[in-house]
């Protein structure tokens, strides 16, 4: 049977454009000899919604755009995700579901079983899962129908299993030839092949051919790789999608290994490629699908900004990003020499607006409430919101959104400065941790210099007073990076981190700055999410709490 695999990209709520787009690729599958076609999980009205299936005009839209959509099918079917009302109560008001659609109808439809509700999802909110599953039996082939999390509980598979059924097992029982996986699977540092071999795990112990259809794009943190893939059933390859792009995919799903398929290279980017790619990505759908066409962010000079501006430069054209230094005195020739070079090399508009001006007349207003008092962190702070004030003004003026430029070593020790360089609507490298921004930035360089070499090598410094370097209050970045994953992304006690080799001390002055610095967090922009735990969604920490771990 030709499966065709609709790896495409909707926007929550574009009801009429996620239709139009789905219309199209569904007859390009059709034209390639697709004999029956899936697309993604909650395709029509975009993934997550989250509290917008609260609203009931929300979710009888996206009923009317499914209705819509059945007009536009033929003979061949398309399974498509929508939401459904729950007409069985008690019980929550929904249902995550997909229907098939043939000649202009709605002929079968089924119901997501297993609804996670750990990390970024939080789906058992809305919905009520499927007590049972069914087969859609059609030219008289037995097909399984599952939904995302419907294929995540293989017990070969995984040491701990978070759910008691084990839908695909469910349906090879009642005599499943084929699984199809309707997906909308965020990505993170990783999962593109963690999810592949619990893929290929499934065909191989259920002997049973599978396709999955991903999803790709980027709504608000969450990035879908794509990734859509075909197995035989032994579990070898017989397609692969994309990274992080939309694409028609149409191939042959037998029982059998096809020998034709037998060299087919599974191979990935580069580690570094694909975190670019999905911060691209981020970037890009963040500003068009909230209906802007440009970006500005403060350059210093430092790696950060710079890796920023290049990231942005790819995902909107050079022509629409801006880069702004905004030097005061303790700016140092260099930053401002490496800014304008990478402004250069990217070819990006660039500005300089010193805000020494503006920092005197502050001192000058706080004189005398400040007299007798040393200079601090209050100091240091006026320049970083000052430069934060400017950014601000520009994108008001000229409709660009700004991009923060804060990394996640940084914002989890709380270096960063609210309503300072934490102004801003993104956050690109919220979830990236320094030692990647320098792998990825040397990734970047790698055929030609685009990020000046100065900006890499060079130590860095938020530049907010005499000699100021990120070491003097910081461990080194290494050191620091491999205590927040242990601490953060793997949730280690102290004790644990220490008896893994680290300093008492230094792990005891680390955690406790990342438990105070919750409530900044609390108010940053979003972070697009590239790791297996971002700050954010995927954290749910009280701000007014006193708990302070101890071991």
């Amino acid at each position: 049977m030709k499966i065709g695999l609709l790896q495409i990209n909707s926007t929550i709520g574009a009801f009429a454009a996620n239709r139009e787009k789905l219309l199209a690729a569904y007859a390009d599958a059709v034209a390639r000899g697709a004999e029956i076609v899936i697309a993604p999980e909650l395709f029509l009205c975009g993934y997550p919604p989250r509290d917008l299936l609260l609203r009931e005009d929300f979710v009888a839209a996206n009923l009317v755009a499914l209705a819509e959509t059945a007009t536009g099918i033929g003979e061949i079917p398309l399974c498509v995700g929508y939401v459904e009302k729950n007409s069985k109560r008690p019980g929550r008001a929904l249902k995550n579901a997909a229907a098939v659609l043939q000649n202009g109808k709605i002929i079968w439809t089924t119901t997501k079983s297993l609804l996670p509700t750990y990390d970024v999802f939080d789906e058992d909110r809305y919905f009520e899962p499927a007590k049972k599953v069914e087969l859609f039996v059609f030219h008289g082939r037995k097909i399984g129908i599952t939904i995302c999390e419907d294929i995540w509980n293989d017990e070969d598979f995984w040491p701990e299993r978070l759910y008691r059924r084990d839908p695909v097992k469910e349906l090879v029982a009642q005599g499943a030839e084929i699984i199809l996986n309707l997906s909308a699977s965020p990505w993170h540092d990783g999962k593109e092949k963690t999810r592949l071999e619990m893929l290929r795990r499934v065909a191989r112990d259920e002997k049973i051919p599978l396709a999955q259809v991903n999803a790709t794009g980027a709504n608000d943190e969450l990035i879908f790789d794509g990734h859509s893939v075909a197995l035989d059933a032994h579990g070898d390859v017989l397609a692969l999608g994309k990274s992080f792009a939309e694409e028609v995919l149409v191939v042959n799903l037998g029982k059998t290994f096809n020998a034709q398929h037998s060299t087919f290279n599974i191979q990935f980017p580069a580690r570094e490629e694909l975190l670019f790619s999905a911060l691209s990505l981020g970037i890009r759908d963040y500003v068009r699908k909230c209906g802007f066409k440009s970006v500005i962010l403060g350059l210093s000079g430092g790696i950060d900004s710079a890796l920023i501006a290049v990231i942005a430069a790819d995902a909107l054209g050079a022509e629409n990003v801006w880069g702004v230094s905004l030097p005061a005195r303790y700016s140092s020739t260099g930053s401002l020499t490496d800014a304008e070079k990478l402004a250069r090399n990217l070819g990006i508009r660039y500005d300089v607006l010193p805000i020494e001006p503006v920092f005197n007349a502050v001192e000058a207003q706080l004189q005398k409430v400040f007299a007798g008092t040393k200079p601090n962190e209050a100091e240091e702070n006026i320049q970083s919101r000052l430069r934060g004030v400017t950014l601000m003004a520009l994108s008001n003026k000229f409709g660009a959104l700004v991009l923060t430029t804060g990394n996640k070593s940084e914002m989890a020790v709380g270096y960063c400065t609210l309503y300072g360089d934490m102004n801003g609507a993104l956050a690109p490298i919220a979830d990236v941790l320094k030692t990647d921004v320098y792998k990825i930035s040397q990734w970047v360089n790698r055929e030609r210099e685009i990020i000046p070499a100065d900006s890499i090598t060079k130590p860095p410094s938020a530049e907010l007073r005499p000699g100021q370097k990120d070491q003097d209050s910081l461990p080194p970045y290494e050191i620091l990076d491999a205590i927040l994953d242990l601490y953060v992304v793997k949730n280690l006690g102290k004790a644990e981190i220490v008896a893994r080799g680290f300093d008492a001390a230094v792990v005891n002055d680390v955690v406790n700055k990342i438990n105070f610095s919750e409530y900044k967090r609390r108010q940053a922009a979003p972070g697009l999410k590239v790791s297996p735990r971002a700050f954010g969604m995927g954290r749910r920490i009280p701000v007014a709490q006193r708990f302070r771990p101890t071991r």
